[in-house]
């Protein structure tokens, strides 16, 4: 079966092989008209042939009513139109018939030797009645005329129709192409929208975790300082005002920067819920604010902690009764300020955990400059005998994960857990390059 071109057919089509009632309705109306012509040409052809004439009529009319089959058969068509040549109708029949060829899905090798066969039938059929009609002197003109003549009504009947029909079928293709071009491009734009919001999904996530994690350092080791000092401050406060004082010092300093570290944090969240306010913005718009957020905020953020800042740390445990030794191994490096800051991170959580589980055990932090790698130790001693439960400061478990996650995405490897004699031991290796 052949086509003229319509791929789709509606919903709402026409009856049998048509893809619109209007189509129908033209074929008909066409096929109509062809039986008609060809009725008309079948009396002469009746004349002609010495048969009776309904019998010329009933030719004609099933010869030209064949048009309404073209969008169905083309191929059909066109052989009828050949056949009923030298009868000398079908010319409504032959014009349509080839138009329809052309712009069907038929093979080009078949149109042309359809086409060329009407084109020598038309040709030999005006060739002989030409001659006819100079024998019999309806003619007066010379030789050349009769060639002539064949020729120009043979190539006026095939060739405007299958040009026509080329054209039209070759548009239709282009249409077609284009359209499922334009439902490639659409399906695309939607992938890439649905990917691009995964994307989004994924970098919220991934902020919301970056940002918990920092919460987690700086809320957790400042306030569990604070605990100890507030402690420490509530057993001298009659004894030793001198060093009561000198501990509330302490805790107010580190409230302070607990509060400046926490609006830093606060700071990039209302960044974050900026871009989210823009939703209704188209994606790339949307896109571009998130990045240049992101930038806006790693720069408001500032470096961070760094290894050079381990005395200061070291000290505030100190001051608040820690035993902390520290023992550093190597050269430092020129490394990345992620790999620094996550470094120090390290070595503050293992100091915190001292201070919520192991209160008063003395405590080893190593740090070891490798070249290639840095690595970083805190290990702590049992603690003091009259060290209970009720010293101990409640946790959420997340610390060490945390920590255990941003080593990882350095290319590090994190480890932690019980020694042998009692303490407990966190310990990291972290690539120089991150």
């Amino acid at each position: 079966m052949t086509t003229t071109g319509v791929a789709d057919h509606e919903a709402a089509g026409g009856p049998w092989w048509w893809g619109r009632r209007r189509s129908a309705v033209f074929d008909v109306g066409l096929g109509v008209v062809s039986g008609a012509e060809c009725a008309a040409e079948g009396v002469a052809f009746a004349g002609r042939a010495g048969v009776p004439v309904a019998v010329g009529v009933v030719i004609g009319v099933l010869a030209g009513s064949v048009l309404v089959l073209r969008r169905r058969w083309p191929i059909a068509v066109v052989l009828v139109s050949i056949a009923v040549t030298p009868a000398n109708m079908g010319f409504l029949l032959t014009v349509v018939g080839l138009y329809t060829l052309a712009a069907s899905e038929v093979p080009r090798r078949i149109t042309a030797a359809l086409a060329g066969m009407s084109l020598a039938g038309t040709m030999i059929v005006t060739f002989v009645r030409s001659r006819q009609d100079m024998a019999q002197g309806n003619l007066e003109l010379g030789e050349w005329f009769v060639p002539f003549i064949a020729v120009t009504a043979s190539l006026g009947v095939t060739a405007p129709p299958l040009l026509l029909g080329l054209y039209v079928g070759a548009r239709r293709r282009l249409m077609e192409s284009l359209r499922e071009r334009a439902d490639s491009l659409e399906r695309e734009l939607q992938l890439l929208a649905e990917r691009a919001e995964e994307r989004a999904e994924w970098a919220r996530n991934e902020e919301r975790t970056r940002i918990a994690r920092e919460m987690h350092d700086v809320v957790a080791h400042r306030v569990s300082l604070m605990v100890v000092h507030a402690a420490a401050l509530q057993a001298v406060a009659r004894k030793d005002p001198e060093m009561a004082v000198r501990n509330a010092a302490l805790v107010g300093d580190m409230g302070r920067q607990a509060l400046t570290e926490l609006r830093e944090m606060l700071g990039v969240l209302r960044t974050g819920e900026a871009v989210r306010s823009g939703v209704q913005a188209p994606l790339a718009v949307v896109g571009e604010a998130a990045a240049a957020a992101a930038s806006r905020a790693r720069v408001e953020e500032g470096p961070g902690p760094c290894l050079a800042d381990l005395e200061e740390l070291l000290g505030q445990s100190r001051s608040a009764g820690m035993a902390v030794v520290l023992s550093v191994d190597g050269v430092p490096g020129s490394y990345p300020a992620e790999v620094e800051q996550t470094a120090y991170r390290v070595i503050q959580e293992g100091l915190t955990n001292v201070h919520k589980h192991a209160s008063g055990a003395k405590t080893y932090v190593r740090v070891a400059h490798r070249g290639g790698e840095v690595a970083m130790q805190v290990e702590n001693e049992p603690p003091p005998e009259g060290v209970g439960d009720e010293a101990r400061l409640p946790s959420g478990g997340n610390g060490l994960v945390g920590m255990k996650e941003r080593v990882g995405a350095l290319g590090g490897v994190f480890v932690s857990g019980p020694t042998d004699a009692g303490g407990f031991r966190v310990s990291a290796v972290i690539p120089a390059r991150g």
